[in-house]
């Protein structure tokens, strides 16, 4: 689901109801699961078979906009393919060739530039790490769509509870609602595609960029 993002130090209530984007961008160690009932196992299977259509080899792209009861509203696009990624919203755009990450600040034309790995890109997400066999299952067939349910279990941080909504045909992700603390938001998603992303897409144009005009900051070791 939603990206895990996310690329950008948001506001902080923003950034913690937008984590559901790192489950999208988490690196998944599925493990197998144990006493579940055919609804749960449904439930788990489609919802890795979403996950791999958004990280797949293949790429894959979507908007999403949300809106925080009134408070905050945003909205942006990512790519993605495997390891690989690119966003943008009003405030930043990003590029993550698997091996450098660059940020860019858009209205103080300054880049970051980080290891593509490294955690200290955005301390708060890496925080937060998505296991899931930290969650409990369900699906439900609504006139909406697919409706799979994520519920924390106990002793669990971060995410209590997101009830992802998929389109029957497709299995896209068309919204995901989420709840941290008392908080609860929904991330409606659109123009999902899949497919026809080049390498070359998550590459810094830095030519694009000249220093002269561009104040650049580099974090990496």
């Amino acid at each position: 689901m939603l990206f895990a993002h996310l690329f950008v130090p948001l506001h902080p209530v923003m950034k913690r109801l937008l984590f559901i984007l790192s489950i999208l961008c988490a690196s998944c160690c599925l493990q197998a699961a144990e006493k579940e009932t055919p609804n749960a196992q449904q439930a788990r299977r489609m919802f890795m078979e979403t996950y791999n259509m958004v990280y797949g080899k293949q790429g894959s792209q979507l908007h999403y906009k949300v809106n925080i009861i009134g408070i905050y509203k945003t909205e942006g696009t990512i790519w993605t393919k495997g390891k690989k990624s690119k966003f943008i919203d009003e405030k930043y755009i990003a590029w993550n060739d698997d091996v450098t990450y660059y940020r860019l600040e858009r209205k103080k034309n300054r880049i970051v530039v980080y290891d593509a790995h490294s955690d200290e890109r955005d301390k708060y997400a890496t925080k937060f790490k998505f296991v899931p066999d930290n969650y409990t299952y369900s699906i439900k067939d609504t006139k909406e769509g697919y409706a799979i349910t994520l519920k924390a279990k106990k002793g669990v941080k971060g995410i209590k509870e997101a009830r992802c909504l998929l389109d029957k045909r497709t299995r896209y992700p068309i919204s995901v609602r989420i709840k941290v603390g008392i908080f609860h938001t929904t991330i409606k998603i659109s123009d999902f595609k899949v497919g026809g992303l080049s390498d070359d897409f998550f590459k810094f144009p830095r030519e694009q960029y000249n220093a002269s005009k561009y104040e650049y900051e580099d974090f990496r070791h």
